[in-house]
């Protein structure tokens, strides 16, 4: 790969996808891209560089999503669920008690263990919820792993990640060597395909947003970009849930840490952000980017 391709392939990255690559990256791009050319019938880099330039549609696609991999497992982190359980939904449930409905929007929700893993902390609240409209949104930018989260059929590794025995006996039914989400928790979220580079205002508002362990991958003015965005589609007492090396400080003030609470923040005022200029191009993905 010469200097000149991979500079048009780091910024079709970061076009594309949001991913920053850094330049000592190469040996990442030829081991993704050297067997996605072969398997095209291209003779290596140059010519699918070319393929690219040419404004080849399912080549974009299949380099994006050859250059990302999507690193979840359930209730990855745990701190997260944690709060959403004990601290964002009895405030939810108190303040949206007249109109009992709330919506929450994953926002790299990848092969779905993230989505899972909030549906049945809702499910374990049992009464508390009864007659509510509850709405999950789970979006990524590869329509693969979509469709693998629409299954949500998973191995015996990946039930193993993280998830309680007791929720897989109550919540999967096993089949064979692999475990599937029963419907009645499938039937709670929305798959969508997404890229967070792009408008989402068409998702509407959310009372609650997780965003993690994505925009650890975007440059400064991308992240900018998408928090203020992100203020725009929460409600003003809503929550955002961010990963654990991921902040909105000295970035934004759109949003605002909730004390001795990690990754968690409140809008300061989510419609402020609309007087923002918006950044050409950002948006946000349920990947992470090997060997970043």
């Amino acid at each position: 790969m010469t200097p000149t391709e991979y500079e048009y392939l780091r910024k079709f990255l970061k076009d594309n996808s949001g991913l920053d690559l850094s330049a000592d990256k190469q040996y990442l791009i030829e081991s993704r891209l050297l067997p996605l050319a072969r398997k095209a019938g291209l003779s290596g880099i140059a010519e699918l560089v070319q393929k690219l330039q040419g404004g080849s549609r399912q080549l974009i696609t299949d380099v994006v999503e050859a250059m990302t991999t999507n690193e979840t497992f359930f209730f990855r982190d745990k701190v997260p669920f944690d709060h959403f359980r004990d601290h964002i939904m009895p405030e939810v449930i108190k303040a949206r008690a007249a109109k009992r409905s709330v919506r929450i929007w994953c926002a790299a929700g990848s092969t779905g263990q993230e989505p899972y893993s909030l549906a049945m902390c809702l499910k374990e609240m049992g009464a508390a919820l009864t007659g509510w409209r509850v709405e999950i949104i789970a979006t990524d930018l590869s329509q693969e792993v979509l469709e693998k989260a629409r299954a949500g059929i998973y191995s015996q590794f990946e039930v193993q990640r993280g998830l309680p025995i007791q929720m897989l006996v109550k919540y999967f039914r096993q089949t064979g060597e692999t475990w599937q989400i029963n419907p009645e928790l499938r039937a709670m979220i929305q798959h969508r395909q997404l890229n967070l580079l792009h408008d989402f205002a068409q998702l509407g508002t959310f009372d609650v947003i997780f965003c993690r362990n994505v925009l650890i991958y975007f440059d400064q003015d991308t992240k900018i970009n998408i928090f203020n965005r992100l203020a725009r589609q929460i409600e003003p007492d809503g929550f955002l849930v961010l990963g654990a090396a991921e902040t909105v400080v000295g970035l934004t003030d759109t949003f605002r840490p909730i004390p001795e609470r990690r990754g968690l923040y409140k809008p300061n005022d989510p419609r402020a952000a609309a007087a923002k200029p918006v950044l050409a191009g950002a948006a946000p993905r349920m990947a992470v980017v090997a060997g970043r």
